[in-house]
């Protein structure tokens, strides 16, 4: 039996939690188009006959001095020392930046065994400012002499397959970690958060990306035992943004919450009654007690 911890590092929008839903064949981490959408630690679970690979998907490593960014890079520093196997996810229409020389010497540092995924395969004919596919291929490659490289599409799954199969031929032998039904090991109450969450994102990108996040409260079944009831809050910085996330006459934060609401029920064997309130947490990114419970 082969078993391995695998840390999905890359630079935001490499499409790090795409792809690693699609290795697992289920939504596990929130995706957008907004750089640095991942916050967390998240973990998906790949199990074969052969044996079974823990994805651990890890916030965009972004070089910035900021509080909240120092968390997140500490995070992507956590999750190499921790892995068996590194899966590197470069993404193929951008060339190479400070951010990318700065991982790659993490990752030659750490000395672990690492495979590149070269990913967006599907985009090949629109590498940004230039730089070919060809380019970008060679320059990962000389950068991790000996590390297998695989073209990949995490959006339409081209490659993937085989990029499974070289992970779980590099992983080592040992034990089943989960059993062979989890696909994640995520608290119901995490992953409703990060749904709103990523609901949230789609209505305010624009405005406001960064600026929130989501606390639930209550958690209770109902007396028959058929439907959840959360209630909770988005929280966001400033008292201006507060209108932002509620929307004219309600409608960004009834559009929030229906639209987690219907995704929960693809989730859970039961429907989820969301309460969602918005309040004002001032420059709570600035706070080190809330970031350590919250990047972990």
């Amino acid at each position: 039996m082969k078993s391995a911890l695998v840390g999905i590092v890359g630079r935001p929008s490499a499409g790090k939690s795409s792809m690693m839903n699609r290795l697992c064949g289920a939504k596990i981490s929130i995706v957008s188009p907004v750089p640095q959408t991942t916050r967390n630690r998240v973990r998906g679970i790949l199990t074969r006959p052969g044996g079974q690979l823990v994805f651990m998907d890890t916030p965009g490593f972004h070089l910035s001095e900021k509080k909240f960014n120092l968390y997140m890079t500490d995070l992507v520093s956590v999750t190499l020392r921790d892995s068996d196997i590194v899966l590197y996810l470069v993404d193929g229409t951008r060339p190479f930046g400070e951010e990318e020389r700065a991982l790659l010497e993490k990752l030659r540092s750490s000395a672990k065994p690492c495979i590149i995924a070269i990913n967006k395969s599907d985009q090949k004919g629109h590498s940004r400012k230039g730089h070919s596919w060809k380019e970008i291929r060679s320059s990962v490659a000389e950068a991790l002499p000996g590390a297998p490289v695989h073209e990949v599409s995490a959006l339409d799954g081209d490659g993937v397959e085989g990029l499974a199969s070289a992970l779980m031929a590099m992983a080592p032998e040992g034990d089943q970690l989960y059993p062979e039904e989890f696909y994640t090991d995520q608290e119901p109450e995490f992953r409703i958060a990060e749904i709103v969450r990523e609901k949230a994102i789609a209505q305010t990108r624009a405005e406001l990306p960064h600026a929130l996040y989501v606390r639930l409260e209550d958690l209770e079944m109902s007396g028959d035992g058929e439907r959840l009831q959360v209630r909770g809050f988005i929280l966001v910085e400033r008292e201006s943004q507060k209108g932002i996330v509620v929307g004219r006459a309600g409608d960004k934060i009834r559009a929030i919450v229906s639209e987690a609401e219907q995704e929960l029920r693809g989730i859970f064997p039961y429907p989820v009654d969301l309460d969602l309130r918005v309040k004002v947490d001032h420059d709570w990114r600035k706070r080190d007690p809330l970031l350590k419970r919250m990047i972990r």
